[in-house]
């Protein structure tokens, strides 16, 4: 089965929407970094509906051992540079990724990526779900910006359009 990484967004995406519980199901084991378990928790004591990381028992808090420094120079956030650091000393494990330059950063860096909506496609191969259009809908009602473009190239992929 497969093992994943996980930023900030696409938890946080998956949660509102109610899917947060199909990643123990498409992955052996999802980690996060601490960083990403601090932003979590920075915005819940903020008041955000966000997940409190905690009450996943499938959730494992795993730090990389270094950072590339070159990516330090990027506008990406902390939880973006220590995913992927992870990830590239993981490299067998899927980096879940929302933000496009981090997504190809950690491409050119020849890791493998997937999106949050690349998760609803793999809930639906998986038999998790039916349809992914009232998902999808959802993610675009809790923030996530999906262009009509890309919604239609998703529905196409799985066979909803």
């Amino acid at each position: 089965m497969l093992k994943a990484i996980s930023n900030t967004s696409p938890l946080l995406y998956l949660y509102r929407i109610g899917a947060i519980h199909w990643l123990p199901e498409l992955f052996n084991e999802v980690w996060i970094p601490e960083a990403v378990k601090n932003e979590l928790l920075a915005g819940r004591s903020r008041g955000y509906d966000v997940p409190n990381p905690d009450e996943y028992p499938w959730l494992s808090v795993v730090d990389p051992k270094s950072m590339p420094s070159e990516w330090l120079a990027l506008d990406l956030g902390v939880g973006e540079i220590a995913a992927m650091a992870l990830a590239l000393e993981n490299p067998k494990r899927i980096v879940l990724l929302d933000d496009m330059l981090a997504r190809r950063t950690a491409q050119v860096a020849g890791l493998q990526v997937w999106g949050t909506l690349k998760v609803l496609l793999e809930a639906k191969s998986h038999g998790l779900v039916d349809k992914i259009e009232p998902y999808i809908t959802k993610l675009s009602e809790s923030g996530m910006w999906v262009s009509a473009e890309v919604r239609q190239r998703i529905l196409r992929l799985a066979g909803e359009s």
